[in-house]
């Protein structure tokens, strides 16, 4: 399987929101996009306010468009932040390099998408997208 289906990214959602709700997080908002950062899918809990759904997707978009989880380009940022800002400005489509995103691999390794969330601490949104992910039975980079 070389990329991500609509019934996947549904049901990375659904895991995502169940690890949110199991830990007592605040209301998220999660987006699930293709490897052109695309979006296949999103939901904002009842609750979560009117920017997680932005932040998240550009959180995805941040991953996808340099090939990293979210995590790795926030300490990227943090080291050249001219560089950064400037990615951000030029870039086709949201781009925030904070900790909540991760990158949706292929049985051969290859991206084939992201997923974000926004709504809690940066380790928890990162949290709750990486237990989405194993609960669709995808892996992770």
């Amino acid at each position: 399987m070389n990329r991500l289906t609509l019934a996947q990214a549904r049901s990375l959602i659904d895991g995502a929101l169940a690890e949110a709700r199991r830990c007592g997080f605040k209301p998220m908002g999660v987006v699930v996009v293709d490897s052109a950062a695309q979006v296949l899918a999103s939901a904002r809990e009842d609750g979560a306010s009117a920017l997680r759904l932005d932040i998240a997707l550009g959180k995805c978009g941040a991953a996808i468009g340099m090939g990293a989880s979210s995590r790795v380009l926030t300490q990227r940022a943090k080291d050249l932040p001219v560089f950064f800002g400037a990615v951000a400005a030029v870039a086709q489509h949201k781009f925030v390099p904070q900790t909540g995103a991760v990158l949706i691999l292929a049985a051969d390794g290859s991206v084939i998408g992201a997923a974000g969330a926004s709504g809690g601490t940066g380790d928890e949104d990162e949290q709750i997208v990486i237990a989405g992910i194993a609960a669709a039975g995808l892996t992770h980079g």
